[in-house]
């Protein structure tokens, strides 16, 4: 049985993951909130709570990985 491995984001990649929330799931599950141009950790920890409740699968993983970036910046 192969082991599955999860490679956790750097700090650095903060930002990208925030833009791709918006770029993937801006319409369907970040309808109500809108992108700033230079995202922080409450930025993208504030869009996580909507990933997970307004999106599908993909979007619930997008917001893990947003939060173990955040985690990671601190």
């Amino acid at each position: 049985m192969s082991k599955i491995t999860v490679q956790e984001p750097a700090a650095g990649d903060l930002a990208s993951l925030y833009r791709r929330a918006f770029a993937e799931f801006g319409a369907s599950a970040l309808w109500s909130s809108r992108a700033v141009p230079n995202p922080g950790v409450d930025d993208a920890l504030a869009i996580t709570h909507s990933l997970r409740v307004e999106g599908n699968l993909a979007a619930r993983r997008l917001a893990e990985q947003i939060e173990q970036a955040c985690r990671a910046a601190h």
